[in-house]
């Protein structure tokens, strides 16, 4: 077996030990109160991502039957470019560890429309390289502005946009940006 196949198979299992670790601790201490599934597209690469969420049971803001809330994003995701090194027909998988806290403007209930936004640390299992972006290191941040809807039943659904780049520590950092659709439940 080739040893980069071999290094590939390790960051994946690796970040999937991870990330299934964080979900059982959490799940015994019963800190998420949320879960999530997002498909996303942008700069030539595709992207499934699986979150779980705590909510920081505090709000700030309130008045007129609103208020903001904040909330932790655990998350873990699937990242395939279609061009790598800037060749047509050729992929890169990478495997992105993610927490990010979340402001979220929304109604007293917790039902209807919203507006959130965070900006958060990602660990990446391998430096991006694809449709000619790159970023350097495996360090990345990852800001995000979204909008959905929660229905009586718990179920949200959203939309948003997201931003990955090194905030400038290294070179070179051309940033990635991603359009996404969010199905979570809160429970």
């Amino acid at each position: 077996m080739p040893l980069p196949n071999l290094s590939s198979r390790l960051h994946s299992s690796f970040s999937c030990l991870v990330f299934a670790s964080l979900m059982a601790a959490a799940g015994a201490s019963q800190a998420f109160d949320a879960f999530s599934v997002e498909y996303a597209r942008g700069d030539e690469t595709k992207s499934l991502r699986l979150g779980a969420q705590a909510d920081w049971g505090r709000q700030w803001l309130r008045g007129g039957g609103t208020h903001v809330r904040g909330y932790w994003d655990v998350s873990l995701a699937q990242w395939r470019g279609s061009r790598f090194r800037g060749q047509a027909g050729r992929h890169q998988d990478i495997t992105l560890l993610g927490i990010t806290p979340v402001f979220r403007w929304q109604a007293d209930a917790g039902r209807g429309p919203y507006l959130e936004l965070g900006v958060g640390a990602h660990l990446l299992s391998r430096e991006y390289d694809n449709d000619n972006r790159r970023l350097s290191g495996h360090l990345q941040f990852g800001s995000h502005l979204g909008a959905g809807y929660v229905f009586s039943n718990g179920l949200d659904l959203g939309l948003n946009f997201r931003h990955f780049s090194n905030a400038g520590i290294s070179k070179p950092n051309d940033g990635v940006d991603l359009m996404g659709f969010r199905l979570a439940y809160a429970f």
